[in-house]
């Protein structure tokens, strides 16, 4: 039964000062007015809001680059285009695949041909040879350099006609005038040989081993060619078709060819000139003639 009154006072005061204060703190929190909840936020603002930062990303990754980064940007390469046979040089130049290959083989069987000859002396002079007779060690010397020199001789005569660079040069006539070109080869002791053949007709298939082109020992003009030759009086002569030189520049031979009041040409030979020569057709940006 709760106190009513005085008897209630009465209680109270005998009450410590910090009971005291407790309830009259309980009683105070019960007066205070309980917070409202917060209701949830309006929807016009979170699409606003939203909207905006959009609009600001979208925006940095427009931004155009700046000098430094247009710099460091790789550049796309140029565009190639593949190069016809009329954008070739005039002097363009073929190159033997098997030029180190000849040099070589030619440099080896010179070494062997001399130290056979070095050392054949030693097989009378040995003592352990003694005991074979003067016959059999000629026989022996005989044997051992004619091995050698058919050797040497043999890589002389397939590698003479090897042609290590061509070169056409430029025409002195025009567009429509003949070009010549300009064959180096290399002799057995690794001399260089430049062939100049003025007039590429000349040049001929051969059936001769370990070669491509010769020189033609005969020739007939056109009847066309031959009645205006005749009509200017260029025909019955003689003309220089190629010769040969040394790298520098003495001359060596010639070939020339006679014509006839018919056209006819007969070649002949004036000193040592380059005949035969070695040619990979396949590796030749454009045929000679």
């Amino acid at each position: 039964m709760r106190p009513s009154g005085p008897s209630f006072i009465r209680a109270v005061t005998c009450l410590r000062p910090c009971q005291a204060v407790a309830l009259s703190a309980r009683r105070g929190l019960t007066t205070l007015p309980r917070p409202k909840p917060l209701g949830p936020l309006p929807c016009s603002n979170l699409n606003s809001f939203f909207t905006r930062r959009r609009t600001l990303l979208a925006t940095e990754s427009r931004a155009p680059p700046t000098a430094s980064q247009t710099s460091d940007a790789p550049k796309a390469p140029p565009e190639e285009h593949p190069a016809t046979a009329n954008d070739l040089p005039e002097d363009e130049e073929y190159h033997g695949p098997l030029t180190t290959t000849f040099r070589r083989l030619k440099i080896l069987s010179l070494s062997s041909l001399t130290l056979t000859f070095a050392l054949t002396p030693f097989i009378f002079v040995l003592e352990t040879t003694s005991s074979v007779p003067v016959a059999g060690r000629f026989a022996l010397a005989g044997i051992a350099m004619a091995t050698s020199g058919v050797s040497t001789f043999l890589v002389a005569w397939c590698g003479r006609p090897y042609v290590t660079t061509l070169r056409r040069l430029p025409s002195e006539g025009g567009a429509g005038a003949e070009r010549a070109i300009e064959m180096t080869t290399l002799t057995l002791g690794l001399h260089k040989r430049v062939t100049t053949v003025f007039d590429t007709a000349f040049l001929v298939p051969t059936s001769r081993p370990f070669a491509t082109w010769e020189l033609a020992e005969a020739f007939k003009l056109p009847d066309a060619e031959v009645t205006s030759a005749r009509a200017q009086g260029l025909i019955p002569r003689e003309e220089t078709i190629a010769e040969t030189r040394t790298k520098d520049g003495d001359l060596l031979g010639r070939w020339i060819v006679s014509w006839d009041e018919n056209g006819l040409g007969t070649c002949k030979e004036v000193g040592q000139v380059a005949r035969y020569f070695n040619v990979h057709h396949e590796l030749m940006s454009r045929p000679i003639r």
